[in-house]
């Protein structure tokens, strides 16, 4: 007879010794566990329950070997067959009921488990998309995913495999070592004494496991993230044209190298503990059959005491080893928790006023009052962890734009013009309230920005940026994703946009239609044709104030003079911010103001700009390369 080192209650297994085990140093943020009890308290029933079926399946550890005894001495030693017969029965319908008890713990489990974690995944994300932009520019995506993924099911166990090993493992210790003492004391302090020759390669093989552990997940991570890098669209097209297939490969073989060697090293030490760990099982069971058959030659136990002591060993060192490690397991899960909540704990930068302002009907005007900025610093929208830097840095005390005021009326027309970096699309964003200024005012139709809801905000206030972003799914989607809250948008809307957009005979000829997956970032258009399906999209949200951030920048002619035809459309009839570097874009706005510095150097018409020789004059002299004072409007 063997002796096996699993049995009821010995949870955990392998899983918790690869953990990193410095994680009990971790000191927890004050109101942790509170706050992980209050995410526990809708299932808190369902966790009762789960911990009764936990301590009943705990319990029948000991009835097996228990019967066992009894087959034997009461049984076979009698030569009492219907007894026998009784019991071995009774084993079958303990066999069964353990069964019966691990799948209602499983179900249990699970809906406790994966209610815990649809719950922390969608409070993250939800939390995580009222962030301000400055958020995701300033945090590592795949650190943020981790968050959703990895972190959430981390965090679940704590309710679920930790929780359960905890309280199964403690009450198989306490109700075996009971039952061997009432058996023979004699023998389970031999048991005993076998301990701490199972704890000691235990504990060293623990410690060696978790650093290989750690060091194959960083590796493993910088694996994924070459291989996220290459495979995404604008990475592909980089090797494609600059990069070296051989080098490529070489570089992902070495890198692969090493996660295969940390593989190979883990596998081993695994293979050690459990081979130290069957060496001092089969030396306990050496140990008792030979001091416990003693003992029964002299009288002292008999042979079934003897039997319900082997199987009752197996259920005794598996739960002690397992026990040794729960700390690591209690403090991984306590941890998970941490980091989803400081995920949760980020403030965002832009939040919706407690009685917010409506804007009003009809055309908006847009109004820039002694507005100043700076970008603020990492540690004022990010966490560390997520810092794409991996370091949160001070204050920063740069302001960007100085005392901007500016105003356009409703339907009209503002350019911001100017040299890279001077500020307009700092600008253009705070129009559209992506950020907050740091002092002054910005209204649209007269309310203070901050005073109104931001979906009110984007509502009214629609933009359209140099790189266009498509989401990986049809066209069709692209577009409804423009829709208003609860709303529908018809193909006949839809079509409506696109015509407008000039680009509805591009769509017609996709393989699909409207359902043709445009690519990862809408790659299979080019980029007159997504920047195109951008401005239909805006146009079915039908925004009052139309912001266009270089919506024609890095287009050929031919593309820009569709693009620009598509412009003209989503800004007729309505209050505009344009900004370009190509001024033949602005030249019949209403109102031109040129920014440098963070400041407004000049604002007027083009006529009157020209006329000044100033900036604006010098800008248009250097690209048109001609005299402004000869210049005249088109």
């Amino acid at each position: 007879m063997s002796m096996s080192m699993g049995g009821r209650g010995g949870g955990g297994g392998m899983g918790s010794w690869r953990r990193d085990t410095s994680v009990v140093d971790h000191r927890l943020a004050p109101g942790t566990t509170r706050r992980i009890l209050a995410y526990a308290r809708p299932y808190r029933f369902l966790i009762a329950w789960f911990l009764a079926f936990v301590v009943v399946g705990a319990l029948l550890v000991v009835a097996t070997p228990l019967l066992l005894q009894r087959i034997i001495d009461d049984g076979v030693g009698n030569g009492d067959k219907p007894l026998v017969v009784f019991l071995a029965s009774m084993i079958a319908v303990v066999a069964v009921g353990e069964a019966a008890i691990n799948l209602l713990q499983r179900w249990f489990s699970s809906r406790i488990g994966e209610g815990l974690i649809f719950d922390l995944r969608t409070d993250v994300f939800t939390h995580v998309q009222r962030q301000s932009i400055a958020f995701f520019t300033r945090s590592q995506t795949g650190s943020l995913v981790t968050r959703l993924n990895s972190d959430v099911i981390g965090a679940q166990q704590a309710f679920t495999s930790t929780l359960s090993g905890v309280v199964s493992n403690i009450i198989s210790v306490v109700v075996v070592l009971a039952t061997m003492f009432t058996l023979s004391w004699q023998i389970t302090l031999l048991a005993l004494a076998i301990v701490p020759l199972l704890l000691l390669p235990a504990r060293r093989v623990g410690r060696r496991l978790a650093g290989l552990a750690r060091r194959g997940m960083e590796l493993n991570a910088e694996l994924g993230n070459r291989m996220t890098e290459r495979f995404n669209v604008a990475g592909a097209l980089l090797v494609k044209i600059f990069g070296d297939p051989q080098r490529e490969s070489a570089e992902f073989a070495d890198r692969a190298g090493k996660v295969r060697d940390i593989g190979v090293r883990t596998a081993m030490s695994s293979r050690v503990f459990f081979a130290s760990m069957g060496a001092m099982a089969s030396l306990a069971t050496a140990m008792v059959y030979g001091v416990g058959g003693v003992l029964t030659i002299e009288g002292t136990v008999t042979i079934g005491v003897l039997v319900a002591f082997a199987g009752l060993l197996g259920r005794l060192y598996g739960p002690v080893t397992a026990l040794t490690n729960v700390q690591v397991d209690v403090m991984t899960a306590l941890v998970s928790f941490e980091r989803v909540f400081e995920v949760l704990d980020l403030e965002p930068m832009v939040v919706d006023p407690s009685d917010p302002a409506a804007l009003p009907a009809g055309p908006l005007s847009v109004e820039y009052d002694d507005v100043r900025f700076r970008y603020p610093a990492a540690s004022a929208v990010t966490i560390a962890s997520l810092d794409s830097a991996r370091v949160v840095d001070g204050p920063d005390d740069e302001e960007v734009l100085h005392g901007i005021s500016l105003r356009v009326e409703p339907g009209q027309v503002l350019a911001l013009v100017g040299p890279s970096g001077s500020g307009k699309t700092t600008l253009a964003s705070l129009a559209v309230r992506l950020y907050e200024p740091t002092g002054g005012t910005i209204r649209i139709g007269g309310v203070d920005l901050r005073d109104a809801r931001e979906t009110a905000v984007h509502g009214a206030v629609g933009m359209v940026t140099q790189d266009a972003h498509m989401f990986h799914d049809t066209v069709r989607a692209n577009l409804d994703y423009a829709a208003p809250l609860g709303a529908e948008i018809s193909d006949e809307a839809i079509w409506a946009a696109l015509t407008a957009a000039h680009v509805a005979d591009v769509v017609r000829r996709l393989p699909q239609g409207l359902d043709t997956v445009v690519g990862d970032r809408g790659h299979r258009l080019s980029g007159g044709e997504k920047q195109r399906v951008a401005i239909a999209r805006l146009l079915l949200r039908a925004p009052r104030v139309v912001v266009l951030d270089e919506a024609t920048a890095h287009l050929d002619s031919e593309s820009e003079a569709a693009v620009q035809r598509a412009l003209d459309e989503a800004m007729s009839g309505r209050t505009s911010i344009v900004i370009a570097h190509r001024l033949s874009t602005v030249r019949r706005a209403d109102v031109i103001a040129v920014i440098s510095g963070g400041t407004v150097r000049e604002q007027g018409t083009h006529a009157d700009l020209l006329a000044r020789g100033g900036l604006y004059a010098e800008l248009y002299r250097t690209q048109f390369a001609v005299d402004p004072a000869s210049a005249t409007t088109p």
